[in-house]
């Protein structure tokens, strides 16, 4: 069966979605890809009358469970006609299925997927990666406004809290990328642009995220999603990279990532990642490379003022060192961070920060 990338495109109100999905359509059909881009199904369900406010008890559930069949419905539909195509195909959804449960309390989406017989980790596994565009609610609140979609009625506190929202229904998915505000928005979607030819495994420039040791100093950072991570270099051959990342959200629950970097050139890599069953992974681990550790760390992830940050604690061998990673900034653009987040040293570029090395015996 011919392989097809099919790819999320959400975030926020107010997020640049609708242009990102313009660009998508140029940017890779001009290099020999056929792209189908399926339209937001909640939209439409609105256009044609849905009214996902009602007081009427039955409406709603049915009116929810048409909504996510439809969405299955369309992505199958259209995988389906991408097997007939003697090129390369790439979906983008407007939204995913699990983009509806942020609207919903827990127990009335848990209700709802029972009826459609699928469960949350199957919705996540229909996709190969989720780009989430941080609403302009958030750090780049002078380009937010409600006209530019009908239906868009929210203020920007609550497009803030939609936001989080979004991220954390897709949380535990092996490919989230959270995608930064910018005062450029071009910037903004070129990284777009980056992480899909990513999946795509296309040759990527080789960039450096911005990185910091860190001091977190007392008090909680806020709207955090906590995970912890094992992450183990595999035997390779010279000139590429193979990495095992295990990765527990909830207690006992891991996704497993193998991911293969190799350079092209001087200036370009290719980054592969495929997520592994447990099974397949603890076969992995037996051509761990022998020089070096296994990588144990807490991660918190967050947005702040529209920019997106990775904070890991290492523990075991590499106890005390914290840094903080973020991806997509701008040259010359200026780090915002919430203020008991201390910067002790810019290690930005420093090899010998990065994981591969500091896995070394």
């Amino acid at each position: 069966m011919k392989d097809v990338k099919k790819i999320v495109l959400t975030g926020g109100p107010c997020a640049g979605k609708t242009t990102a999905l313009v660009k998508i359509m140029e940017y890779f059909s001009s290099r020999g890809f056929k792209v189908f881009t399926i339209p937001e199904i909640p939209t439409i369900f609105l256009q044609a009358g849905m009214d996902y406010l009602t007081k009427n008890e039955q409406w709603f559930y049915e009116g929810e469970k048409d909504t996510l069949k439809a969405q299955l419905a369309f992505e199958d539909y259209f995988s389906a006609m991408a097997q007939t195509i003697d090129k390369p195909v790439v979906i983008v959804c407007d939204r995913g299925a699990l983009d509806i449960s942020t609207y919903l309390p827990h127990e009335m989406w848990e209700k709802i997927t029972n009826l459609c017989n699928v469960t949350n980790q199957q919705l996540l596994d229909r996709y190969d990666a989720v780009l989430h565009l941080v609403s302009a609610a958030d750090g780049a609140e002078q380009y937010y406004n409600t006209t530019t979609n009908e239906v868009r009625t929210e203020g920007i506190d609550k497009a803030r809290m939609l936001d989080r929202k979004v991220v954390q229904a897709w949380t535990g998915h092996p490919h989230l990328r959270v995608i930064n505000n910018h005062d450029n928005f071009d910037t903004k979607i070129n990284r777009v642009l980056k992480e899909i030819s990513s999946v795509l495994s296309l040759p990527q420039p080789i960039t450096e995220e911005r990185k910091y040791i860190v001091k977190v100093n007392g008090g909680n950072i806020p709207n955090t999603v906590n995970s912890e991570i094992w992450q183990t270099y595999l035997v390779s051959e010279p000139g590429s990279e193979v990495r095992l990342r295990r990765r527990m959200w909830e207690k006992g629950k891991f996704i497993n990532v193998h991911t293969t970097k190799r350079r092209v050139n001087e200036n370009e890599e290719i980054e592969t990642e495929r997520q592994v069953s447990n099974a397949l992974s603890e076969s992995l681990l037996t051509q761990a490379d022998p020089y070096r550790h296994t990588i144990h760390k807490r991660r918190m992830t967050f947005i702040y003022e529209g920019q997106y940050f990775e904070l890991d604690e290492y523990l075991d061998r590499l106890q005390g060192l914290v840094i903080l990673e973020t991806k997509g900034m701008a040259e010359g653009e200026t780090v915002k961070l919430p203020g008991n987040v201390e910067i002790v040293k810019d290690i930005t570029g420093d090899k010998n920060y990065y994981n591969y090395n500091l896995s070394l015996r």
